[in-house]
Parts: structure tokens; sequence; C-alpha cells
């Protein structure tokens, strides 16, 4: 009988639990810190970025017409909502262009659901200083990495959105810890949020669909750390059951020693790195190669013969498949059209992801010069190499150029400065926010752990834009 298999790892879910209730701000180390500010700030940039795009708009005007009692702002809207209901626009705003941070094994874009949490729960209630909402992101982000990373990328092959299923951990322990649940609690939220996690991978080749995942992420682990401070109970086994459990009902052969593995000592907050191209990770490093060889040789698009490009097989499947233009998620998510955009402009930006580009015969008429193949000797090197990228451009007068990217830049292995996020911050808001706004969140993020007042960042998110 399948239910009297033994747990993937007896008690782990209690122990995540007890991690996340009892995190406090002292426990961090210095380096963590500075780690989840950096995530802030770039998350508040991709938020406000996100608000005002389309599907964003749909789903707060959902929210609007369905009415609740105001206590926290839909961000760049000029309204409020519930703290369910803003974690829903605002998470869906961070995830909505392709721009949210990315912890590569765990397959998770954290900051598009912790930093609407985190500034939603100090917004309705008042007294959540930069502190707790630090210590909070953090409990986030350890409990949901440790998810991920026993899920393996076999529960993205699987078919799976992490965002929206690995994600409700980490929204619920985020959530969970800002409401002061004690561990028995935690345990009970992790366990309704596990219940909730929901979304599905074939929404990456065009619908709007795949934005609302954070969205509805971020809401689960709202809603669930609400209902488990009300005694609501969950499973409580929920990570480590042999039968309907989340690893063993979501992924086919889990890792159950990652989700403890260093708890406490080794960070998965540093392995979040960041994104500088918007669009779907996995294809960053063919992008970082194919700049790398212009740029090294001169090249323009018309100097382009061929490119021939070897991936894992992770890549390969999440990216490689023909591109046809059917909206902006499908265009970002696309090998072909983003090494296209490159070849073209030399540089890829929200611009070339806008509607009136996706259809442009130019780009249609480059892709063609493309070929995607999967690379044993990448995927051989194993999971911490699926973003790897090995290409050969050939010239049209005859040349054969080969450049190999392991880490793809903006990589925990291969970073940026805070100069360059913050850099990407005001070219996220520079439409959004006057200059002397966006030096005031630059300002208030880089001190956020001395502030005992965060309503100043309400403001100037909550204002309509």
């Amino acid at each position: 009988m399948a239910s009297a298999a033994p747990p993937l790892l007896p008690e782990a879910t209690r122990r995540l639990a007890e991690f996340a209730a009892g995190l406090r701000f002292e426990a961090l180390p210095a380096a963590v810190v500075a780690q989840a500010k950096l995530s802030l700030l770039d998350g508040i940039g991709v938020c406000l970025f996100g608000a005002t795009l389309p599907w964003t708009r749909r789903v707060q005007a959902m929210c609007l017409t369905e009415g609740a009692t105001p206590a926290a702002a839909l961000w760049a809207s000029g309204h409020k909502g519930s703290l369910a209901q803003a974690a829903l626009c605002n998470a869906t705003a961070g995830h909505a262009f392709e721009m949210d941070d990315i912890h590569r094994d765990s397959v998770l874009h954290p900051n598009s659901l912790t930093t609407p949490i985190a500034l939603g729960f100090a917004e309705t209630k008042p007294g959540t200083t930069g502190r707790e909402a630090l210590a909070a992101t953090v409990a986030g982000v350890e409990v949901g990495a440790r998810v991920g990373n026993a899920a393996t990328t076999a529960l993205f092959l699987n078919g799976f959105h992490p965002q929206g299923t690995t994600g409700a951990f980490v929204a619920a322990a985020c959530a969970g810890r800002l409401a002061r649940l004690d561990a028995a609690e935690m345990r009970h939220a992790l366990g309704i949020a596990g219940s909730m996690a929901a979304g599905l991978m074939a929404a990456q080749e065009g619908a709007m669909v795949k934005r609302l995942h954070a969205g509805r992420a971020a809401e689960s682990g709202v809603r669930a750390a609400a209902l488990a401070a009300r005694g609501f109970t969950g499973i409580e086994d929920v990570l480590e059951a042999p039968y309907g459990g989340f690893l063993s009902a979501l992924a086919r052969a889990p890792r159950p020693d990652r989700l403890l593995a260093g708890l406490g000592e080794a960070w998965e907050t540093l392995n979040v790195g960041f994104k500088m191209y918007p669009s779907v990770t996995s294809i960053h490093s063919a992008l970082d190669a194919l700049r790398h060889l212009m740029a090294t040789h001169a090249l323009r698009g018309e100097d382009i013969e061929r490119i021939e490009v070897g991936v894992g097989h992770m890549t390969h499947v999440h990216t490689a498949w023909p591109y046809r233009p059917q909206g902006v998620t499908a265009a970002q998510m696309n090998l072909y059209y983003g090494l296209a955009v490159i070849a073209l402009g030399g540089d890829a930006s929200a611009a070339d992801y806008h509607e009136r580009r996706l259809a442009d015969p130019a780009i249609l008429g480059f892709i063609p010069r493309i070929a995607v193949h999967e690379d044993a000797g990448l995927e051989a090197m194993g999971p911490a190499f699926r973003h790897a990228c090995r290409m050969v451009l050939r010239t049209k007068d005859g040349r054969a150029l080969a450049h190999e990217v392991l880490h793809r830049r903006a990589s925990p292995e291969n970073p940026v400065t805070p100069a360059e996020i913050e850099a990407k911050f005001r070219a996220s808001v520079r439409d959004l926010l006057s200059r002397a706004e966006a030096d005031q969140v630059i300002d208030m993020v880089a001190r956020f752990e001395t502030l005992d007042d965060l309503s100043p960042f309400h403001a100037i998110l909550g204002a309509a834009r």
C-alpha cells in the first residue's frame, strides 16, 4: 500500500517550520542581510514595472470589483485591497515581465513573492520593522529553496511551474514569520500552502496565466498563515508524506536530504542571482555568449551565417521550441527569439518584448539561421550547469567562432555589482517614479534594517502610476 511506505525524511516539515518561526534577524550573517536587501531593491523595481502591464491591471480590476476592506496597496494603482488581494496583484506584477531574481537549483524567483508579502504585511501591521521584514524574507527563501532543491528539476520536467507550486512555501514561511506564528502554527501554514500549490508549465507558450502563478502562490501563502493563526490545520507532514505529499506527488525522484541540508548554516539566500535580460533565465548564457562573440569580433547581424547552440536537456525542453508570435510570454520564454534579438540589435531590453516587436519580419527572418541541440557534455556536468551554453557562430566570410558560458552573467558564480542592480532598478522605474522617489527608495533599502517605520514605502508604491 502506498500509504504504508516510510516517509521521505521524517519530521522534515516540523524542522523547517521550527526554523522559519524561530529565525531572528540577529542570526543572519552580514552577507545574507546584504543579499536580501539587494533582492528587495530589485523586487521593488520589477514589481512596479510589472504593476502597470495589461495582465496585472486585469488582476487588479478583478480584485477591485470583488471589493474588500482596504488594507494594503495594489501597487501603482492608487487603490487598496485586502492583504491577500495585494499579495495576489503585486506578486503577479513581480513575475509579470520575466525580470525577477532566480534561485537556480529550486527554479524559484523569490523576490516576486517575498517583496510584496513583506511590504504588504507591514502596511497592514504598522510597527513592523525592517529587521522583521528581512528575517521573514530570508525565512521564506530558505524554506522554499530547500523544498525546490528537494523536488529537483524533475518537478519542472513533470510539467509543473515551480513558481506556482514550490513558491507557495516561500510565501507561507515569509507570511507566517511576519504573523509571528509559533512553530506548530507554522507547520500547519506550510501544510495548508502545500495543498494550494499549483501552476502548469504549458503556460510558457503564450498565456498570461504564467504571471498569475506567482500571484496565486503569494496569495496562498498569506491565506495559509492567516488560517493557521486561527487554528486551521494543514498536512503536518506535507513535505515528507509518502503518499500525496508535495514531493511524492509532484517530483519523480525527489532528494529529501536537501530539505534540511545546511539549515541555518549554509544559506540558500546567497545562491539567488539576478536577471539582466527580461527573459527566462535558461537562455541568458546563450545571450551572453552571442553578445561576447559579436562584441569581440565586431560583428553585426548581417555578418552571421549560422548560430549553433548547445544546451542541456532542461534548457532545450524549456526554451528551444519553434517560435511563433503568440504573445509576450512566449517570446520571453523562447531561445530562438532572444538570440535573434541579440543578433540584430546587440542586446535585449524591455522594448524588444513589446507586442509590436513580436512579429518583426527581421526577427522571423533571422531565426532560421539558429540551430539548437542538446549538448551531452553539458548535460553530463549535472544540474548546476543547466543554464550553460556552448556556441559556434559561423560568419559569412567562413570563420567559425566558438565560446562557452558555464555561468550566466548575474548568477552567484558570475555576479554583477550592487551598482548594476541599482542601475537596473532605476531603469525599471524610470517612467514611474521621479528621480527623488527613486533616490528615496534606494536610500531606505540601503538602511532597511534600521527602519522602525516602513510607511514611506507605502506612499511611493501605492500611488497611481
